[in-house]
């Protein structure tokens, strides 16, 4: 196993929305002692700043107006992140379908992932990290000592998100979550600058009939290789 306590290690796992990347990413930090950074958080933040100042998350050009003065930071309690925009915590206000529409449309546009990429890199280049999303491993962190691609059949997915959001008290469709997801696969897929891909070296991970528990212990026996 990769000694923790001697080198600075980044793990980069990438896959398509609800195939399970955060909550493995969360369990993989809390087994090594390792910082969590969910990037999808990050352009979540964005969308909420966009929607909050009346700004359509697909109108490019306005969208370059409140990037060049927005404010994200990331901050750690007990492991937990936290994200700050503009000096107000908003970890809990990013998580609702709207902000994952918008977080996908403002993804979408290069100089927003310029922006919160240098955040992401810079945190990389000094930490010991687990780091999810859409372009880790073919543009974040290219270099990362390990790369995983999470994938699940879509409607798995689906199931898995609408699940959540019953959890969290939302009133949505199954239907609505499915046909939200398929936007934002061919929204990532299909954009021009660092587009989800699986990276060259990446390990391909289908968890489609696969438990929680079975995909983290998979992850942790290549980590161990």
């Amino acid at each position: 196993m990769v000694d923790l306590l001697s080198k600075r290690v980044n793990i980069a796992i990438d896959g398509p929305a609800g195939a399970g990347k955060s909550t493995i990413a969360k369990i993989i930090s809390k087994t090594l002692g390792i910082i969590y950074l969910d990037t999808g958080a990050m352009y979540r933040a964005v969308a909420l700043k966009a929607i909050n100042e009346g700004i359509d998350t697909k109108d490019n050009v306005k969208l370059l107006s409140i990037i060049e003065n927005i404010d994200v930071k990331i901050s750690y309690t007990d492991n937990n992140q936290r994200i700050f925009l503009d000096g107000e915590e908003v970890t809990d206000k990013i998580r609702t379908p709207e902000i994952s529409t918008g977080a996908s449309n403002v993804a979408v546009v290069p100089e927003v992932r310029i922006k919160m990429v240098e955040v992401q890199r810079e945190i990389a280049s000094t930490e010991s990290v687990v780091m999810d999303g859409r372009d880790i491993g073919t543009y974040v962190i290219p270099n990362a000592d390990l790369k995983i691609f999470l994938t699940a059949s879509l409607a798995e997915r689906a199931k898995r998100r609408h699940s959540e959001l019953l959890g969290k008290g939302g009133n949505v469709s199954i239907e609505d979550v499915k046909s939200d997801i398929e936007y934002r696969d061919k929204n990532d897929s299909s954009r021009a600058f660092a587009p989800l891909c699986k990276a060259e070296d990446a390990v391909e991970v289908d968890t489609t009939q696969m438990t929680v528990e079975e995909v983290a212990r998979k992850i942790i026996s290549l980590i161990k290789e």
